[in-house]
């Protein structure tokens, strides 16, 4: 999508101005800090007002964090505050029970993404802290890589959809533990701005490469390394390397096993087991809440999942409970 670079020129000053009034309106006593564009961009504008805020970054040992060589740049550019928790299989396994209860689901992805999140908010609550920055609602406000075929019509649409549907792991998991999640990106006056911004300046190319939050990383280009503004799109999971969670726990549950619970949750609580790590959290979700069609009986508007029978209101045909796709 060509751009005028008058207009480009134009918007870069407004975007910075809004940033910066969006994260000092919403400052918090923490920060939960990946480096990625989101948090990037946050911690540059929050140090302005609090040089000293605590950064805490997560790694999971046992994976392959993305996340490690751009918190290293960022923390070296801005003196952050900051320090890397590297956590193991046994704080997954002490705290995976604490994330299915507060999100009330038991979808791998999603268990697997908040993990960090909530493993990195009881580290900083002991220290007093009780409000947390996050970069929620950026994905969602300018649009994710796996949306980059669409065309503009169709991107318009999905963005409409998701965003009827936002909800961000972080908050109930904050006030699970007594916290409140800060996200300027999720202040009202940015939603406003960045719902109205034209497509083209939300997915654009730079160097040959298609990137989403173009306009953000293009305002802050000049005050961040072009090499860290400019990095690919690292979901959580990837980022922290809890992706390896995926295969993890393969060797804790013996196949025999796998397969009789499978069989047997199939055949009484009509839920079908997708692998090891499903079970691992469905076991659980099972025992605080019960089976996924009487937690989400049906409802009006509700599409039923064919592999939970939960009963979803959704656009995006995607269960919000087990994570099946497409429902």
């Amino acid at each position: 999508m060509t751009l005028d670079p008058t207009e480009v020129s134009k918007l870069l000053p407004e975007v910075r101005t809004l940033v910066n009034k969006v994260v000092k309106k919403n400052m918090a006593d923490g920060f939960l800090f990946s480096a990625g564009t989101d948090t990037q961009i946050i911690a540059y504008e929050a140090v302005k007002y609090k040089p000293d805020i605590p950064c805490l970054t997560l790694a999971f040992k046992h994976g392959t964090p993305k996340d490690t060589e751009y918190v290293k740049r960022m923390v070296e550019l801005l003196n952050l505050k900051q320090e890397t928790y590297q956590f193991g299989k046994e704080d997954v396994l002490k705290f995976f029970p604490k994330v299915v209860e507060a999100l009330k689901k038991y979808d791998p992805m999603e268990i697997r993404n908040s993990l960090p999140v909530y493993i990195g908010l009881t580290l900083l609550k002991p220290k007093g802290i009780k409000s947390v920055f996050t970069g929620d609602a950026l994905d969602e406000l300018f649009g994710y890589p796996w949306q980059f075929h669409l065309t503009e019509a169709e991107f318009a649409k999905k963005q409409e959809e998701m965003w009827a549907e936002m909800g961000f792991s972080s908050v109930p998991m904050a006030e699970s533990l007594g916290m409140e999640i800060k996200s300027p990106y999720r202040d009202p006056a940015f939603m406003k701005w960045a719902m109205a911004l034209p497509i083209k300046y939300k997915i654009n190319m730079y160097n040959g490469v298609k990137y989403s939050k173009w306009i953000m990383r293009k305002a802050y280009e000049d005050v961040l390394p072009k090499d860290v503004i400019w990095r690919p799109k690292a979901p959580l999971e990837q980022g922290t390397g809890t992706e390896a969670l995926r295969t993890y726990f393969n060797d804790m549950i013996p196949d025999k096993e796998f397969a009789e619970k499978k069989a047997t949750i199939k055949k009484e609580d009509d839920v079908e087991i997708q692998d090891k790590e499903q079970l691992l959290y469905y076991e659980h979700f099972r025992k605080k809440f019960g089976k996924p069609k009487d937690v989400f009986p049906k409802v009006e508007g509700g599409i039923e999942c064919p592999k939970c029978h939960s009963y979803i209101k959704t656009k995006i045909q995607f269960c919000k409970v087990c994570g099946a796709y497409p429902i």
